[in-house]
Order: structure tokens, then C-alpha cells, then sequence
């Protein structure tokens, strides 16, 4: 049996790691962060620890009183709470002052550091949700339309583009023109913010990872929320990297994807050069 604590940010993924583990036998430790993760997690944990944001030395105390060398983080912390809701303690704030940017390489990777330090490692964090990840090619009943390709092949230049500089994941499209890039407010709130400006012309969302080698945070994310927001504006194909993408509940948000006749491809990610 793994024994490991495993770090909870908001929404569902998580929680389907929790069960994951439970299914598999695995002694997991939750610890929830008080501004973004869910109740869930407490019962699907061997037991459930709560911190604020910016509690870094909580954090690292908790894993050592459990006597636990092994982390995953799931879901996600918004980012914009680091410039609104974050009381950073001090070795928090330490790190932070030590950052030429704040992006989330920058503070993410500096947290994984030192927690090296202290003898932790952290794990691949979609190591328990593997089936979930994206495939290569359709997975949705309907494929892209050559013209939805042709957006799609302009959108992953610029997404991709912008992955080196860690701006946001998603960029979205329509008649190869980029509408709107995700930054700090999310992928829902860019794809509201496009539909406000293309006059009803259909979007193509193009949501890529990090041009990284490993999958230890920040990896992106879609689900049932993705869908109902696409239908409620106009937006017909969701293109993601096949392999460093979890679709959750992906079955049900497939059929739903079917339902609004919503095209869900994966494509090749592209490595840093």
C-alpha cells in the first residue's frame, strides 16, 4: 500500500483522485486549501488536514508530523488569489521576494524546492487519473470540420506561442483570428469575455500544457463546466494536447460534448526546444 498526502486545489479533480486512490488501496492524507478545495475530500481521505493560502510552513509541518515523504497536487489554485486573497507567511513571503516573476513555474516551482529540501518529493499529479487523460485524434462523435482545423491549427501556434511564457493555457478563435487569450480570470470567463465580442460568429476554444517534460502541476484540466460553457457560447470544437489533458468524468462530458454536437480532438503537444 503507497502512503502519500496529496495537496487539493478546487474542482473535481481532486476528488476523483481521492477515489482513485481509496479503490487502490492507497493511504492518502488529504490537505485542503481552506479558500479553494471541497468538502469531498474529507471523507474519501484516510484523514483531511485545511490550510489557508500562504501557509507554507503549516504545510511542511503537517507532512512531517505525519511522517509522509511522498506529494501530489490536484486542482486548482486560481491565480489571481495570489494577488487578492494570499496572507503568505514567512517563508512564504521569503520565497515570493525571491521571485523575479510570480507566474506559476516561478512560484509553484519554487515551493517543489523547498519541499526537496525538506525531503518531500512530488509526484506525478495525474499519476491516479491516467484513463482520463486526452487521446490522440477525435474522441467525440463529430471530428472538426476543415474549417474548424484550419482554426485550430492557427490557434495552437499562438496557444502555443504563449505556453513559454506562462501567460494562460487556452487561447480562443474564430475565423483565424484570436478573440481572446486566458490569462489570470480562467478558461470560462475568457470564453464569456469572446462571445461578447465575434457578434455570434462560432469559437474554437485551444487549450494547450506547458512545454515541460513532467506533469507536476498546472496540468490543464476540462470537464463538465468546460461544455455547458462552450454551448452557452457558440463554441463549437474543444482541441487539447492529447496525453497532458484530463477530461473528468470524461465519459459524461463526451456524451454532452455529443450532445451540443461539440467537436473534442487531442493533437500532439509540442516539446520545449
Amino acid at each position: 500500500m503507497s502512503r502519500y498526502a496529496l495537496v487539493a486545489g478546487n474542482g473535481r479533480f481532486p476528488v476523483l483522485a481521492l477515489e482513485s486512490a481509496k479503490k487502490l488501496g492507497h493511504e492518502v492524507i488529504a490537505i485542503g486549501i481552506k479558500e479553494e478545495a471541497s468538502p469531498e475530500i474529507e471523507p474519501l481521505a484516510a484523514r483531511c488536514h485545511w490550510i489557508s493560502l500562504g501557509e507554507l510552513s503549516r504545510l511542511i509541518r503537517i507532512l512531517k508530523d505525519e511522517g509522509i515523504t511522498e506529494l501530489i497536487f490536484a486542482g486548482q489554485v486560481k491565480h489571481a488569489s495570489i494577488f487578492s486573497a494570499i496572507r503568505p507567511d514567512w517563508r512564504l513571503a521569503k520565497l515570493l521576494a525571491s521571485l523575479e516573476t510570480k507566474n506559476t513555474d516561478a512560484l509553484i516551482g519554487g515551493i517543489i524546492r523547498i519541499l526537496e529540501q525538506e525531503g518531500v518529493r512530488v509526484l506525478d499529479s495525474t499519476g491516479l487519473l491516467k484513463p482520463l487523460l486526452a487521446s490522440l485524434g477525435p474522441m467525440s462523435r463529430r471530428k472538426p470540420t476543415r474549417e474548424e482545423e484550419a482554426d485550430i491549427r492557427y490557434g495552437r501556434r499562438i496557444a502555443n506561442a504563449l505556453a513559454g511564457f506562462d501567460v494562460g493555457q487556452s487561447v480562443v478563435i474564430s475565423e483565424r483570428a484570436c478573440v481572446a487569450v486566458e490569462a489570470m480570470e480562467g478558461t470560462d470567463a475568457a470564453l464569456r469575455r469572446a462571445a461578447s465580442l465575434v457578434n455570434g460568429r462560432p469559437l474554437r476554444l485551444v487549450k494547450v500544457s506547458r512545454r515541460r517534460s513532467h506533469l507536476l502541476f498546472d496540468v490543464p484540466v476540462v470537464g463538465l463546466e468546460t461544455i455547458a460553457v462552450m454551448r452557452e457560447t457558440g463554441t463549437t470544437v474543444l482541441a487539447v494536447d492529447a496525453g497532458r489533458t484530463l477530461l473528468l468524468d470524461r465519459d459524461e462530458m463526451l456524451a454532452r460534448a455529443d450532445e451540443a454536437n461539440i467537436a473534442v480532438a487531442g493533437y500532439p503537444p509540442e516539446e520545449a526546444p
